[in-house]
């Protein structure tokens, strides 16, 4: 069995005149955040650095998204140096997987658009795997899921302070290990019931209810 890296970036927004001459992508990693899950299934490491953009900015919408201000990335590492500190800190043989393609996408963007070139890297990016299609086929459904409610559909307690790298790998992390463990992966009753579908059992108790309800609303 090998090991697995989850991954998860978070991103600024590139001013349009840039994008326009000099940088084509709307957006530029901040943070890049990930833990580590052994053979075991078990959470048995992590890795996180904030990211100095060389073109993006972080403006009021992202830094109440993220929780992470211009202070943060003054003196971090610019992506090339953040790369090469995560992909020296991934085991050997490991497999890198994050919720969606789009953290791929965005490390294939910057590694065009900087001429970074790290060999190792590239063959992580070969192997990578998408959890949140993983996810999709395991429930036989064609949807895509947002993590939160993937999360919520697996009876998973999670952080829910979204949108901070480290705490989403470490959220998506939980989901990957689930499906792992469990090849049957089955949606809980009072998601399915929220959701419209029919249930084995259409009577549901207070006490079915409640740890589903405390997660929702919690």
């Amino acid at each position: 069995m090998s090991k697995y890296v989850i991954v998860d970036l978070e991103m600024c927004i590139v001013p349009k005149p840039i994008r326009d001459q000099i940088y084509h992508w709307s957006a530029e990693t901040i943070q890049i955040g990930a833990v580590l899950v052994d053979e075991n299934l078990e959470i048995i490491d992590e890795f996180n650095t904030y990211v100095h953009p060389e073109y993006g900015e972080i403006d009021a919408f992202i830094r109440n998204l993220t929780g992470i201000s211009s202070f943060d990335i003054k003196d971090a590492s610019k992506m090339k140096e953040a790369l090469e500190k995560f992909v020296d800190w991934v085991p050997e043989n490991a497999v890198c997987v994050s919720w969606s393609d789009s953290d791929k996408m965005q490390i294939c963007h910057e590694i065009e658009a900087k001429h970074i070139d790290i060999p190792r890297l590239n063959i992580l990016l070969e192997t990578w795997q998408d959890c949140q299609k993983t996810f999709s086929k395991k429930v036989n459904r064609r949807k895509t899921y947002k993590l939160s409610e993937a999360l919520i559909a697996t009876d998973i307690m999670f952080d829910e302070k979204f949108h901070d790298g480290l705490v989403d790998a470490k959220n998506t992390a939980m989901l990957f290990i689930k499906m792992e463990k469990e090849p049957d992966l089955v949606l809980n009753e009072y998601y399915r019931k929220l959701r419209g579908e029919k249930v084995e059992s259409e009577m549901l108790t207070l006490g079915d209810m409640c740890p589903a309800l405390s997660i929702v609303f919690g």
